[in-house]
């Protein structure tokens, strides 16, 4: 009996303190994070942190970065904007994109290429969510199977969830951010709760996020984890080139081959004994011997006035040869 009523004051407690904690509405959670870019990037990666922005009603924006200055001045940007927490996007031959999420000032940080953007505007979803509103953050349940991942967790958890009683954000968690580990990647939705079923539609941005290194330091300092699978993308394009090139060469080959195929004299070949199976010998004949020399040949002028001159002989007889063979008289 003692125990249960102990149990129940713990809760009249935890109750209380709850709703003294409502009543008063502290924001004790001073999370603020900067997200910005350097100069270069493409209207799509400009889309997608202005979508990171209007998610998050704890951050901050701030001018591009010149690509001239070193990662190490991100610091100095955030102490001046007074963020603790930093989304750095990097452009990199106006095709890579990169993302740096970063503790400010003392670490850890991330390095991942981004892949697969596709923005708010691009997609056009039927879901929706009201503007500042608390998310919900879910991990896949591989987060916590190895070390580097439950790092990356901890500094997800501490970017994207909003503060409590943060003065821009509302008083309702309508939509849930998940964080899904598939083919060594990390992928980025955003859902929106319809019903208490946990029926869900998305919203967006949606983007795909490939770890490169974790560091110590804020932007620098000693790896922590280096990702082994990752691949670079100077790396798959030279290997797509690459595969190009090799059919290119291939298919030069084949070419190559039938043309000296047919420039190639074609070989003689012996003689068959098997050809001649089917001629048949004639029959034997005595050779005819010529005794008299022929006669030579008549011209046609000379055998057409013969002719003429038979014809006239017999119309002055008075007899003509029928073409039949008949003898008429005139």
């Amino acid at each position: 009996e003692q125990d249960e009523t102990s149990e129940i004051k713990r809760e009249q407690n935890a109750t209380n303190r709850e709703k003294s904690e409502d009543r008063d509405g502290k924001w004790t959670n001073k999370e603020r994070v900067l997200v910005f870019s350097s100069r270069g990037i493409s209207f799509r990666t400009r889309h997608l942190m202005m979508d990171l922005r209007t998610m998050m009603p704890h951050s901050k924006a701030d001018t591009k970065m010149d690509r001239k200055d070193k990662l190490f001045v991100v610091n100095e940007v955030c102490e001046i904007k007074n963020c603790n927490k930093c989304i750095f996007f990097e452009a990199k031959k106006k095709q890579d994109l990169y993302m740096w999420i970063s503790n400010v000032p003392h670490g850890p940080s991330a390095k991942f290429l981004v892949q697969n953007v596709h923005t708010l505007a691009e997609l056009k979803m039927t879901g929706n969510c009201l503007k500042g509103s608390r998310p919900l953050l879910s991990f896949d349940p591989k987060f916590d199977q190895e070390p580097h991942y439950a790092l990356l967790k901890e500094l997800f958890t501490q970017i994207f969830s909003t503060p409590r009683y943060h003065p821009k954000s509302q008083p309702f968690v309508d939509h849930v951010l998940t964080f899904t580990i598939a083919d060594h990647r990390i992928w980025f939705r955003n859902y929106q709760i319809i019903e208490e079923d946990a029926s869900l539609v998305e919203i967006g941005p949606r983007f795909v996020l490939n770890l490169i290194k974790i560091f110590q330091g804020s932007f620098g300092g000693p790896t922590l984890y280096e990702n082994p699978h990752f691949q670079s993308p100077n790396m798959h394009r030279r290997m797509i080139r690459q595969a190009t090139a090799a059919r290119q060469k291939e298919r030069q080959m084949v070419k190559q081959i039938l043309k000296e195929k047919r420039s190639e004299e074609k070989e003689v070949l012996e003689r068959d004994v098997t050809d001649e199976v089917f001629q048949t010998p004639a029959e034997p004949r005595d050779p005819e011997v010529q005794l008299q020399p022929p006669e030579p040949p008549r011209s046609k002028k000379k055998l057409r006035l013969t002719e003429l001159k038979k014809k006239t002989q017999m119309k002055r007889k008075g007899v003509e040869r029928c073409p039949y063979g008949r003898k008429t008289h005139y």
